[in-house]
């Protein structure tokens, strides 16, 4: 069944992020088209209805449209919480584009190394395929790997860039917002380590089973000198995931053997 747009969410936005940036180059946008989008399309386990995303695209459009004439100038004016948050909105808006441009996934030549609806199907999907942001041509592994990594060492956005996939973190059906930005990255990696795909205590066999996520980015969560007998590995696990443990599992944890967990490139779709 499609998703009817209720009204009151149209409504709602009428004020757009460009409107905004020019309206007052040191305000921080509002981004009612994507909270439309989001509201409408993303269910409360972060899974998304991209059939009637689709079909219902204009709002999802109208964000990225925003993105690219947004001015650099008023963005640079933005506190740094600010411009975490749109690059985390532009990277998960841009991957929801991504994925409706070829939706359904069906490749005339199949990659067997993914499920036959993953994003991986789509050849390059994060390193070659162009989008636009302030008027500049970029990718969106540039964005994770030049811009969120580069130059705010926050690790917990990798709680909130959402790959298109079962393995990465949920889709909030919410904007990133500076002013609320700390709160929502806790709440991201409160429900990261909550969920056992992503981080499981086994203590019958000692070890800890956690996301790939772990590994891939084991730079941005170790930072810092390593401590004997702690691996790269285990110190980046305990460094991130510690402070959200209770004491007796990260007193676990600390003496644990990390596993890594199969990173699960499924679609992150709703039922069908």
């Amino acid at each position: 069944m499609k998703f009817a747009i209720p009204a009151a969410l149209a409504a709602a936005a009428m004020v757009t992020l460009g409107a905004l940036a020019h309206a007052a180059p040191a305000a921080p946008p509002q981004y009612d088209d994507y909270r439309t989008a989001l509201m409408a399309f993303v269910d409360a386990h972060g899974l998304v209805d991209y059939a009637g995303l689709k079909d219902q695209r204009s709002y999802l459009d109208d964000f990225v449209t925003d993105l690219e004439r947004l001015d650099p100038k008023a963005y640079e004016a933005w506190p740094e919480n600010d411009k975490i948050a749109l690059w985390i909105n532009a990277y998960n808006a841009l991957t929801l584009r991504t994925v409706i441009d070829h939706y359904p996934i069906n490749p005339a030549r199949l990659n067997g190394s993914y499920p036959k609806n993953s994003i991986r199907q789509i050849p390059g999907e994060w390193d070659f395929n162009k989008v636009n942001v302030m008027g500049q041509t970029i990718t969106l592994g540039y964005i994770e790997t030049k811009i969120l990594r580069r130059d705010f060492h926050e690790p917990r956005v990798f709680m909130a860039l959402v790959p298109g996939a079962v393995g990465g973190p949920p889709l909030r059906n919410e904007p990133y917002e500076g002013t609320k930005l700390d709160a929502q990255l806790d709440d991201q990696t409160r429900r990261f380590l909550a969920d056992s795909r992503h981080f499981q205590i086994d203590r019958t066999r000692k070890e800890v089973r956690v996301s790939e996520i772990f590994r891939r980015y084991v730079e941005d969560f170790a930072t810092g000198v390593v401590i004997p007998p702690f691996t790269r590995e285990s110190y980046a696990v305990d460094k991130f995931a510690g402070p959200y443990l209770n004491d007796s599992d990260r007193a676990f944890l600390r003496d644990a053997r990390i596993m890594f967990a199969v990173y699960d490139w499924t679609l992150n779709q709703q039922p069908q």
